[in-house]
């Protein structure tokens, strides 16, 4: 399994994707491999590539409480509102899009999001991201 943690470090909540791929990868478990990403689209595609499975973690903005899961198979179409906030024009959504297209989607493709509340750089989780990291990890590890 691949594990993408989506998000940048310094803008509050954005960090949750990434803060569960560093609980995973402290795990150090045997078939899983974990990359940290910013989220930039095409790079994306380029990195699933050729994967059978692959989980996604990125925090989400669709209006929801702060902490709120979302559990997706890309195998579907993804809802238009639930990753539409991006740094970047062709972000995580439009990737997986792109790569439904061009039929370069992995077997497995599982993003989870996690509903952010402040994006405020320098901010620390709201508390509520942070109980939702815990659980989302236990996500992954149960298999995404």
């Amino acid at each position: 399994m691949l594990l993408i943690g989506i998000g940048n470090a310094f803008r509050g909540d954005d960090a949750a994707g990434l803060t569960v791929a560093r609980a995973v990868a402290a795990r150090q478990l045997a078939g899983v491999e974990v990359i940290e990403h910013h989220g930039e689209g095409a790079e994306l595609i380029e990195l699933w590539r050729d994967r059978d499975r692959v989980v996604v973690v990125d925090a989400v903005s669709s209006g929801a409480a702060p902490g709120t899961l979302h559990h997706l198979d890309a195998a579907q179409p993804l809802p238009a509102n639930l990753l539409c906030f991006s740094s970047h024009a062709f972000g995580l959504a439009q990737a997986i899009e792109m790569a439904r297209a061009l039929g370069r989607l992995p077997a497995s493709l599982t993003v989870i999001g996690i509903e952010g509340k402040s994006w405020t750089h320098g901010a620390p989780l709201d508390p509520a991201v942070e109980a939702a990291v815990e659980e989302a990890v236990g996500m992954v590890l149960s298999g995404g």
